[in-house]
């Protein structure tokens, strides 16, 4: 049997993803820009009570500040209405600014706005506002889920905010941020897992040597993030990580390790990561689901935020 990149996501079958956060992703984006907004000002109020200032630092925000002092100068009309526009995707100067932003400058950038808005620097959320029906149950959604989860959800929600014409949007250049010095590096200890290439990802990634991280995926390999499609080459993956992961602590625990057709080996760790916007208390549970090709080199690595915390110690062994 060869392997696919399609096919190598199917190992590890039983694993339980959280499903429930691309369900409340697109709840959200059924919304009006006004009940979207009135979301993200919770998200950023009783979610963001624990943000951390390790997050702005993470974010190199020098990137948004032209465009956060042009927004703070506004008349408050205009202000509302450059939040709905990048609500909408509207074709605006700004909005195809904000699209050449990095994951952590879009959450720094929407973090700052309601650091204003409670201020009253930036217009906030009208007194009084109540959410439509869907908004609600949408909010309620939200609170119930899990504090990584509510990061996801919030990321995936301001990731896609902005002007993206056919084509993409050309992003911005941030500085490569230099590794970890060797000697300062903490090793990774996974319970059941000896394997030299999947600790090797997990040091490098943690080093945010992201160069040698790439390095450990095949020619043709994947990464593949959650909730989407697989990013293959190493000039991509490198690409991702370096405007994805920088900031990230990653934290694996337990896995198994089995052979595989064609001399290739599969190996599902478990564990958590976490993020500089949130503190040390909040944490999302993750799979990574590797399959290592003869040579050693990662074919595919898929990263599934699991369902519940308690699917850490379910590793869906293969009967």
């Amino acid at each position: 049997m060869t392997f696919t990149i399609d096919s190598a996501r199917s190992i590890f079958p039983n694993t339980q993803v959280a499903d429930a956060i691309p369900a409340t992703v697109e709840s959200f984006n059924q919304l009006s820009a006004e009940d979207q907004l009135a979301l993200l000002w919770f998200a950023y109020t009783e979610m963001g009570t624990t943000i951390t200032p390790a997050a702005m630092a993470a974010a190199n925000m020098i990137f948004a500040e032209n465009t956060l002092n042009e927004i703070k100068q506004m008349p408050a009309l205009q202000q509302a209405q450059v939040m709905c526009d990048l609500v909408n995707q509207a074709d605006t100067p700004i909005c195809r600014t904000y699209s050449s932003f990095g994951m952590n400058v879009k959450l720094g950038f929407w973090y700052q706005l309601s650091e204003w808005m409670k201020e009253e620097i930036v217009a906030p959320i009208p007194k009084g506002y109540k959410l439509s029906a869907n908004g609600a149950d949408v909010l309620q959604a939200i609170r119930q889920l899990e504090g990584g989860q509510q990061l996801s959800v919030l990321r995936d929600t301001v990731v896609n905010m902005g002007y993206v014409p056919t084509g993409g949007t050309q992003k911005v250049k941030e500085p490569v941020v230099p590794p970890q010095d060797l000697a300062s590096r903490t090793k990774s200890s996974i319970e059941g897992i000896d394997n030299s290439t999947v600790l090797s990802y997990m040091d490098n990634m943690n080093a945010f040597d992201f160069e040698a991280a790439a390095a450990l995926f095949a020619e043709d390999g994947a990464l593949q993030p959650p909730f989407e499609e697989p990013i293959v080459g190493e000039e991509n993956i490198l690409a991702y990580m370096r405007e994805q992961c920088y900031g990230l602590k990653i934290t694996p625990q337990q896995g198994v390790s089995q052979s595989a057709a064609g001399k290739f080996t599969q190996i599902k760790v478990t564990g958590k990561v976490q993020s500089p916007w949130f503190g040390d208390g909040v944490g999302i549970n993750l799979a990574w689901r590797f399959l290592l090709d003869p040579q050693g080199k990662i074919f595919l690595v898929a990263i599934d935020v699991l369902a519940s915390p308690k699917e850490l110690l379910n590793l869906g062994l293969v009967r």
